[in-house]
């Protein structure tokens, strides 16, 4: 099967020529579709130079910021391959665990495989309050989808492309996560969790997701348990 990893990409210019290299290296990629989200600090012109010396690298343009799950959205669309994968460009998550994610769905026992921080895998000391935001939210998912989740915002999402097919997404900001959360669980699919490494950065190192998004992942989770 075929590998699609979806990159979206907002203002990461000193991470994205390493993610890139990174996702190259492990040699399982058959295709990257880099989508860049409006960058305005030279993220865009360093794309448009790495590009051409990547194969697989597809790049797209979003032609404003319009927000992580907009760019995710674009970049499944384009996408070809039998599964797809989404891949931060932050350098929070580990291209090197991509086999552990595959392994689940090439064993044929999933459709949807989650990458969760936390069952064990090495992280980085730090982001308490993040942890508990994400736990919480993790809680509500469970108790509201009646499953047994460990990490629902987690950004290491693994697809058959057949398990899309008929969900409809429409967030476009970090709420995509929920949404595609809470649609996938509503579908019955084999979805599995395997543990990954987390090297999560700070604020003054870059870390964009706040406060705003937790309320927002906390009403997308409600909302989608009712309708659509």
């Amino acid at each position: 099967m075929r590998l699609s990893v979806i990159i979206p990409v907002f203002n990461e210019a000193a991470t994205i020529g390493a993610i890139l290299a990174q996702v190259v290296a492990t040699g399982l990629a058959d295709e990257i579709v880099v989508v860049d989200d409006g960058s305005t600090d030279g993220t865009r012109l360093l794309l448009e130079q790495l590009a051409p010396t990547y194969p697989a690298v597809r790049l797209m343009l979003q032609p404003r910021n319009l927000g992580k799950g907009a760019a995710v959205r674009a970049g499944i669309e384009s996408a070809r391959g039998d599964l797809i994968l989404i891949q931060d460009a932050d350098l929070e998550y580990d291209p090197r665990d991509y086999p552990a994610l595959l392994k689940p769905i090439l064993e044929g026992v999933a459709d949807v495989v989650f990458g969760s921080r936390f069952l064990g895998g090495p992280r980085r000391v730090a982001m308490y309050w993040h942890m508990v935001a994400n736990r919480l939210l993790t809680f509500t998912t469970n108790l509201l989808y009646n499953t047994i989740l460990t990490d629902m915002e987690t950004g290491y999402k693994l697809f058959k492309r057949e398990a899309l097919e008929g969900i409809t997404l429409r967030s476009d900001r970090f709420n995509f996560e929920p949404e595609i959360t809470a649609k996938l669980l509503k579908s019955n699919l084999r979805i599995f969790e395997v543990p990954i490494s987390f090297n999560p950065r700070s604020y003054g190192e870059g870390k964009k997701i706040g406060f705003r998004d937790a309320v927002e992942a906390l009403w997308t989770l409600v909302k989608y348990r009712f309708v659509d």
